[in-house]
């Protein structure tokens, strides 16, 4: 059997297809304007790199920021419970998960595999993904690179605001002053870190800690949060698509609820086909 989880990101949309026991293939893109016809480009994408058809799969769960414009999907789910559902399947003993995407931060309580509480930063750019991208735009150096270049300070600045309009006023006026940009860069992460864990302590931060998302893929901000936190972290071999793995792990578990006869009749009556407008076709499926 097959089971397809969609993440639609804020930034990054992501594909995961497994199958019992493992991941069979995954798919990452940028997210578009048109949430339905990127969903179906990425499911036909990832279909043809898994070699199956769409018939094939036996449910599909769409979760995340534009969970509700996947028409194909069986059932959404929040993004809360699949990150936790994804992060537990690679580690089982996780206690905290601190999720940094590209337009928002959460941090997730787990007790046995089981959602115990949550907190989520979604009013402020502060300690996303935007956010570094506006400040690596405005130092002149690519966002995939500030962690590395981060790294190589040997005297982080003091950044006081983390207010995405004034820190990037004052990191051009450090830079004005003199300071490197690696000195800049480690600032930025060390401010951006003790945001974050200001947030999660809310909740109670315990071992075993877990970083996902887009955000974790910088080893600057990483290295800075884990400091503050203590103790190193635990990160999936690709912190992006723990979302999408947890919609596709609450698929597998669905389907265990679904008699045979019913999962064939969704399936017969399931559509992929290419979708425009937020008003063409229906949009089917539960809040979960």
């Amino acid at each position: 059997m097959f089971f397809a989880g969609l993440d639609i990101g804020s930034t990054i949309t992501k594909i995961v297809i497994k199958t019992e026991d493992e991941i069979w293939t995954s798919v990452i893109r940028p997210t578009g304007a048109e949430h339905r016809r990127l969903a179906h480009k990425l499911m036909e994408e990832a279909l043809q790199k898994a070699n199956l058809t769409f018939g094939q799969l036996d449910y599909i769960i769409a979760t995340g920021y534009g969970r509700i414009n996947v028409p194909f999907a069986d059932r959404q789910v929040t993004e809360i419970s699949c990150h936790m559902r994804g992060i537990n399947w690679f580690f089982p003993g996780v206690k905290t998960i601190i999720d940094i995407g590209g337009q928002d931060c959460k941090g997730i309580k787990v007790n046995n595999g089981k959602l115990v509480n949550f907190v989520m930063n979604d009013k402020c750019a502060a300690g996303t993904g935007r956010f570094l991208e506006v400040i690596s735009e405005a130092l002149g150096v690519k966002v995939e690179e500030i962690g590395d270049i981060s790294l190589r300070s040997t005297n982080p600045a003091k950044i006081s605001s983390l207010c995405t309009v004034f820190a990037e006023q004052e990191a051009l006026l450090r830079l004005s002053e003199g300071v490197s940009i690696e000195d800049i860069l480690a600032g930025i992460h060390r401010g951006i870190a003790t945001r974050i864990y200001s947030m999660v302590e809310r909740i109670n931060i315990e071992k075993e800690v877990a970083l996902t998302g887009g955000g974790v893929k910088n080893v600057g901000l990483r290295k800075a949060l884990e400091e503050r936190i203590g103790f190193p972290a635990v990160v999936p071999p690709e912190p992006l698509i723990t979302g999408a793995l947890g919609a596709a792990l609450f698929a597998q578990e669905y389907v265990g609820r679904i008699d045979k006869k019913e999962l064939e009749t969704r399936k017969k009556e399931r559509r992929l086909e290419a979708v425009t407008f937020f008003g063409e076709g229906p949009t089917r499926g539960q809040n979960g």
